[in-house]
């Protein structure tokens, strides 16, 4: 008995370590953890070959940019990534490492339709989790990643989300949350609300704000360590198709007082999810956030962008062996920004670190 206490404090220790240091000084998360099928959506757009090699080569190129571990404290991996190599052979997680970037792995199966619920998804993936978060620790990750998909109606339904949507996406989140802490992983909980949609900035607080509140209400009653987790949420927007899109410093200010009357103080860090947003207003917003509210929140408020970081660099190398280099600065250059950003340091007119 007195060893499994043993045991269990330190695991629990190790958990609040890692969150900590994925959250520590002024780094960020990048997630480039995106499915085959969206990997290669994207390469088509450029006229990249949408195979297995391309998508390895485009994924050496972000873990062997020089400079990324001065701003980036956690990758998140897909599973194909995981097991690839460089070119030198060594794994992309244990290159990650080297550099001073913490791996982790997305572990959810996708959002599927949720029956009974026109419009709405549930995440999939639990079944043989226990099995395969074992097998991701063994090969290096420390820190995992599940997304659920809340959508809010634009008009052509009436709604929507409902109740039944953001429950059973919320168990689904702290099962999965249950089980990496059980393996060892820190669970990163990713409730988004879509920005697809032309809802208000108000309506959208008011959705995140209770799917935030009922994800932490089964995160609580799955017996979650809340210390050694981290919150993956979306910030506060009108939709992409409403009438009013709000300035800035209006969208950092309803984030932050959503995140305040939902998130608890216990959790180390809150890493928002680009969600589709142009890099430099993603930059811009978490600025505000930070600028603005930074001295008064009890969790550090940081980034785990995706698109915002990685679309630059993947413009510039278009495939070709031949523009890597430039591709890396690009990609090292926007996630400076981003660092930048959390220090409340971006320069919003010249798209720069000041």
């Amino acid at each position: 008995m007195v060893a499994r206490e043993v045991s269990r404090l330190m695991t629990a220790q190790t958990l609040i370590d890692t969150a900590r240091a994925l959250v520590a000084g002024d780094k960020g998360l990048l997630a480039m953890d995106e499915s085959n099928a969206t990997c290669n959506k994207r390469f088509a757009a450029l006229g990249i070959p949408q195979t297995e090699a391309a998508r390895r080569d485009w994924r050496e190129l972000i873990v062997t940019a020089p400079g990324l571990g001065d701003s980036i404290s956690g990758a998140i991996l897909f599973d194909e990534t995981i097991r690839q190599r460089t070119n030198a052979g060594k794994p992309f997680a244990q290159a990650l490492s080297d550099a001073g970037i913490v791996p982790g792995i997305k572990v959810d199966m996708g959002a599927k339709p949720l029956a009974g619920h026109p419009g709405e998804t549930v995440t999939e993936g639990l079944d043989g989790l226990r099995e395969r978060l074992a097998e991701y620790a063994g090969m290096g990750a420390r820190f995992a990643k599940w997304r659920g998909v809340i959508a809010i109606a634009d008009g052509k339904g009436a709604g929507l989300p409902t109740p039944a949507c953001i429950d059973v996406n919320a168990h689904a989140l702290a099962r999965y949350a249950a089980l990496c802490q059980e393996a060892g992983l820190v669970p990163i909980v990713e409730p988004e609300v879509l920005m697809d949609g032309a809802h208000s900035l108000v309506r959208c607080a008011e959705v995140t704000e209770e799917v935030l509140h009922r994800t932490f209400a089964q995160l609580l009653a799955q017996g979650v360590l809340l210390e050694g987790m981290l919150l993956k949420p979306n910030m506060v927007l009108p939709g992409q198709k409403a009438a009013t899109q709000d300035p800035v410093d209006a969208v950092a200010d309803a984030t932050v007082a959503c995140l305040l009357r939902a998130v608890p103080a216990a959790v180390p860090g809150v890493a928002f999810l680009s969600g589709g947003q142009s890099a430099q207003l993603a930059s811009a917003r978490l600025n505000a956030m930070n600028t603005r509210h930074k001295s008064r929140l009890p969790w550090a408020l940081t980034f785990s962008f995706s698109r915002a970081v990685q679309q630059p660099a993947l413009d510039a190398w278009k495939g070709d062996a031949a523009n890597v280099a430039e591709a890396q600065q690009a990609l090292v250059f926007r996630a400076r920004c981003n660092q930048a950003a959390r220090r409340g340091g971006y320069d919003t007119k010249r798209d720069a670190p000041r």
